[in-house]
């Protein structure tokens, strides 16, 4: 899908906001070689959707302006978490518990881009997903219970906002908190690296947490 979008820039340039806000999902299904029908794909449209109104409403049309206006990258990523397509706050034990992993990893990103030079990279937390808390469960810093393991690796989905799902994200961010505490990397940092460590072979034969949502 990533590679799609790409193709779609290099032949045909960005999408303006307009055409945001007039996207649907049989023109993001082409883009990205989906079946109009699959269920993610009026998803997709709609989170475009999202980012472009709000270029259009709050940013003038431009989209560096989010970046260019921020004093922090902290501050970029409230600005995104704002937004419907970035909404991310669960709910456990009565307590709003606001993850904000793609609005925190988009910021995150434009700093990579070197899109502005804003300050506290080190200000975020793990951008907490599936992948992260499997990689640490894996390697044996998270130890779950029995049946949440077995659960996770018969392939059953997790309920988003569910208990064992938040307190995965949650423990999977203290760990990264812990370990940015013991060395010389942000949580971040970290999570990049988990990430990409997650792509090995070791990690993708054992099952993973995976639960239908937005958020990630």
């Amino acid at each position: 899908m990533a590679a799609g979008v790409t193709n779609r820039f290099e032949s045909a340039g960005a999408w303006t906001a307009d055409e945001l806000q007039a996207m649907d999902a049989k023109t993001i299904a082409v883009v990205v070689g989906q079946d109009p029908q699959h269920p993610l794909m009026p998803q997709f449209a709609a989170a475009l959707r999202d980012v472009g109104n709000h270029i259009s409403a709050d940013h003038g049309g431009r989209f560096l302006n989010p970046a260019e206006e921020a004093a922090s990258i902290p501050a970029l990523a409230e600005t995104f978490a704002a937004w419907t397509s970035f909404a991310d706050v669960s709910t456990y034990e009565g307590r709003a518990i606001p993850f904000y992993k793609r609005a925190q990893l988009a910021a995150a990103d434009l700093h990579r881009a070197s899109v502005g030079d804003l300050p506290d990279l080190d200000r975020l937390t793990a951008f907490a997903d599936n992948l992260v808390p499997h990689v640490f469960r894996v390697d044996g810093i998270l130890h779950l219970d029995p049946d949440l393991t077995a659960r996770i690796e018969a392939g059953e989905l997790l309920e988003h906002g569910s208990p064992e799902e938040v307190e995965l994200r949650a423990c999977a961010v203290q760990a990264a908190e812990l370990l940015a505490a013991a060395s010389s990397l942000s949580p971040a940092e970290i999570d990049s690296s988990l990430w990409n460590r997650g792509r090995n072979g070791r990690y993708k034969s054992l099952g993973r947490p995976r639960s239908p949502c937005t958020a990630y």
